[in-house]
């Protein structure tokens, strides 16, 4: 930001019909003092600010040029052009030319650290490394001084990508665990910037941030759809099974499990809602059981190969089997609509498919 109180001195003085000489004996400086201000070759000591304010009957800001409003518009300018070429040259100059003009703003901060490191999710380690010391001191001062969470995220995340750079993995994990874990639902995509792009830890993290992020995107679909009220229970089931068909055949098409932990969590929600709220009928849910069973049969079969899906549904160390504990609450059933479907051969038939 350019200082303009040389001007602003110049400009108050004239208006108040006041001279150098004047100024200067009420400020206590030489003639030629108040001259090289006011041509802009020295600024008044930071001790006489305040005196020049009252004695021109002006705030700090207005003496020192500063205009608010104006100097946000520009900030918020600086970043918009950034955002839209973050990776030409011509968003790395406005960036830079950004965090030399305004240090202390925490937007640009953060902005300017992701300009010499690459960006969030693909780390340049040798950028982090060379650039340590100014990235940890940026951190630093927005871990001290700024209240926007996101930013705070960001300096956070800034932190573990510098400590996997050096080669201290298990530091940069225990940031994530303590500082971000409960703060932020886009942890897993924040952890996969520990590690670079086409390497086997990033393909690893973002497949089983994929896997995990697909059982909820299962469960708030079949929400959407139960909770419908246009719709009748009728309408809602058959849209459930359709839904599931669609999924199932996806992941036999492609072969990727996401379309089945997605078809997961759909089928159990539904599954709920039919036997115990919306009164389904019998074939209705022996339909949404049978296609549950073989989804999750068929998760535990690829898990045992997959570890990334193993890890995504149930964490790294668990032996969770869901088909097995499913299949038992079905065929054990002793009480409420499961026992009264045991009643019904097409249900046992298909249970007996899965034993």
């Amino acid at each position: 930001m350019e200082m303009k109180v040389g001007s602003n001195i110049k400009r108050l003085r004239t208006a108040k019909n006041t001279t150098q000489e004047q100024l200067a004996v009420a400020m206590n400086v030489t003639s030629a003092a108040v001259s090289k201000w006011e041509r802009g070759e020295t600024y008044p000591d930071i001790s006489l600010l305040q005196p020049l304010a009252c004695f021109f009957g002006v705030t700090l800001d207005e003496l020192m040029g500063y205009d608010h409003k104006k100097i946000q518009a520009e900030i918020d300018e600086m970043i918009s052009i950034y955002r839209q070429h973050p990776n030409h040259e011509k968003g790395r100059e406005i960036i830079t030319k950004a965090y030399r003009n305004y240090p202390n703003d925490y937007w640009i901060m953060y902005y300017y650290m992701l300009n010499i490191t690459g960006n969030f999710t693909d780390s340049d380690e040798k950028s982090l490394l060379s650039h340590k010391g100014e990235l940890l001191r940026i951190c630093n001062k927005i871990l001290e001084g700024c209240t926007e969470e996101n930013l705070r995220l960001g300096a956070w995340n800034m932190q573990a990508r510098i400590l996997s750079a050096e080669g201290k993995g298990k530091e940069a994990i225990e940031i994530y665990l303590k500082e971000l874990s409960h703060r932020s639902i886009y942890v897993e995509t924040l952890h996969t910037g520990l590690f670079s792009k086409n390497t086997s830890e990033y393909n690893f993290c973002i497949q089983k941030y994929t896997y995990k992020s697909a059982g909820t995107a299962g469960d708030g679909l079949g929400r959407t759809l139960l909770f419908d009220s246009a719709l009748s229970t009728d309408e809602k089931a058959d849209r459930a099974i359709r839904c599931a068909d669609a999924m199932i055949a996806s992941f036999k098409q492609t072969g990727e499990a996401f379309f089945l932990v997605q078809a997961s969590d759909f089928l159990g929600i539904v599954e709920c809602e039919l036997c115990y709220f919306l009164n389904g009928t019998d074939e209705q849910i022996i339909e949404i059981v049978d296609r549950s069973l073989y989804v999750k049969k068929t998760l535990e079969e690829l898990k045992k190969e997959n570890k990334a899906l193993r890890c995504g549904l149930y964490g790294e160390e668990s032996h969770f089997n869901l088909f097995e504990k499913v299949l038992k609450s079905h065929v054990n059933a002793t009480s409420g609509r499961l026992a009264e479907l045991l009643k019904n051969p097409d249900y046992k038939t298909v249970l007996d498919k899965y034993i």
